[in-house]
């Protein structure tokens, strides 16, 4: 059976992605690597959770094959970290704990789970989803194994699904996890207004949820007010989310784009200062300082350039819609962009993978390439400017 990673067109998407890097790199001309003069020079300090991990296999070794309710809580605990960061390493760190377990055929359901959500956060949604079934085929009402499905699937398009399985937590998680569940598929599908309206409703029943539940929820209302138009709620909702629960990088970038889209990119200055280790947040960074004309610009598209190549050598595909923004908005290459962003979407299709395929191709002059994409956005209904405009500018060009 021939797989689509395999195609001329991934080889072909491998080698744009590699001129890309080297272009950047040349273009911005990095200094020479920093040599410390001592041995106990302090180069990186890690968050708390990470001290003491060592390597993946050492901590393996540190919980033991019998400790299986230890791995996996400190497995959980890392994931959580990684996420928190947005820092790819705390996922083999968690997956070397999990190691006397991972290569099994049918591991303990609660390392399957743990295994799932690994293979998720790596973009590997056909492991996850295998997973996932199996440790529901176990647990039919495993609330925490539905809601990563339901995740899973609205990342990847198939909203009839995720609808099914967001329905599928009623009764079996808090109320206010339910309604956001179904609210982030109501605001890909046509429905947003709804979404909003049912979400405020299950906060206002919930004033003392769980903070990382309220974080989600916020940022989930703020979304769907942002696809509404109305950028006041949406920036009140961005705030109150940000102040609700614990760092969440994903909500950061999120909170940065649509500072972008508004042109305040001196705002994104500020609110990212400093952060540059999670590549998500190090883009926004870059995209702000080249608005701004900031000094920091050219030494952090480098480093973006660098991290890039790093995972196209591991075979990471996660990173390509973040590549894609970066060949168009920081490098000016828009076919490239596009070919990154068609890659990219043929694993997830999500509003902002639309997006940059509908940029890049309008910037290349090859609309037709992404008149699929357009025409998935229009059939589905998902709402939201410059969503709308890119959707109307592809199909109403004729196809260069």
């Amino acid at each position: 059976m021939h797989r689509r990673g395999d195609s001329p067109w991934r080889s072909r998407c491998q080698g744009v992605l590699t001129a890309i890097l080297a272009w950047l790199v040349a273009t911005t001309a990095p200094a020479a690597p920093f040599v410390p003069a001592e041995d106990d020079l302090v180069l990186e300090r890690l968050p708390r959770v990470a001290v003491g991990l060592g390597t993946g296999q050492q901590a393996a070794a540190d919980v033991g094959r019998g400790a299986l309710s230890a791995a996996i809580a400190r497995a959980g605990d890392l994931i959580a970290a990684g996420r928190a960061e947005g820092d790819p390493r705390y996922l083999g760190y968690a997956q070397g704990v999990l190691a006397p377990w991972w290569d099994e055929t049918d591991p303990p359901t609660s390392v399957r789970l743990l295994r799932a959500r690994i293979r998720q956060a790596r973009h590997d949604f056909a492991g996850a989803l295998e997973d996932l079934d199996a440790v529901l085929a176990a647990r039919p009402g495993d609330a925490h194994a539905w809601l990563l499905k339901a995740g899973i699937e609205q990342v990847q398009g198939n909203l009839a699904a995720a609808r099914r399985s967001c329905a599928a937590l009623h009764r079996r998680m808090a109320p206010l996890v339910v309604a956001t569940c179904a609210s982030r598929v109501d605001g890909l599908t046509g429905a947003a207004g709804r979404g909003y309206r049912r979400l405020q409703g299950a906060l206002w029943r919930a004033p003392s949820a769980d903070p990382a539940v309220m974080q989600w929820s916020l940022g989930t209302l703020a979304e769907l007010a942002a696809a509404l138009g109305d950028a006041d709620a949406a920036e009140r909702h961005y705030r109150e989310a940000l102040a609700a629960g614990g760092r969440d990088v994903g909500l950061l970038a999120r909170y940065a784009d649509f500072l972008l889209d508004r042109g305040r990119p001196a705002e994104v200055l500020a609110l990212l200062d400093g952060e540059t280790r999670a590549d998500g947040l190090l883009l926004r960074l870059a995209l702000a300082e080249r608005v701004t004309g900031s000094p920091a610009f050219r030494d952090h598209r480098a480093e973006l350039a660098v991290r890039f190549e790093a995972a196209r050598q591991r075979g990471l595909r996660a990173h390509l819609r973040a590549a894609a923004r970066a060949a168009l908005h920081l490098a000016d290459r828009p076919r490239e962009a596009l070919m990154l962003a068609l890659d990219g979407w043929s694993i997830h299709r999500e509003p902002a993978d639309a997006r940059i395929v509908l940029e890049a191709a309008l910037a290349a002059g090859q609309s037709r390439a992404a008149r699929p994409v357009a025409q998935w956005v229009q059939a589905n209904g998902t709402e939201g400017e410059p969503l709308r405009a890119l959707v109307g500018a592809v199909l109403g060009k004729g196809a260069p």
